[in-house]
């Protein structure tokens, strides 16, 4: 999934926070709305980058008999 494609979620969250706030005047759920926005704009922005990486992994063993067989 591209940056771009996931940053719109957080962007729709942040609308339905204001189309609530609009219809409500309920400040705690649409602040609740906002704050998990963000949440999920700063996991795009720094988190998602990198979520493919699959890091260093072990050499195998060409050698290496398995006991259980």
């Amino acid at each position: 999934m591209s940056r771009r494609l996931y940053m719109l979620l957080p962007a729709l969250i942040a609308a339905v926070a204001i189309v609530y706030w609009r219809i409500s005047y309920e400040w705690a759920g649409a602040t609740m709305l906002l704050i998990f926005s963000l949440a999920m704009a700063v996991y795009g922005w720094v988190l998602l980058p990198t979520a493919d990486n699959i890091g260093p992994t072990a050499p195998v063993d060409p050698d290496f008999e398995d006991p259980g067989r």
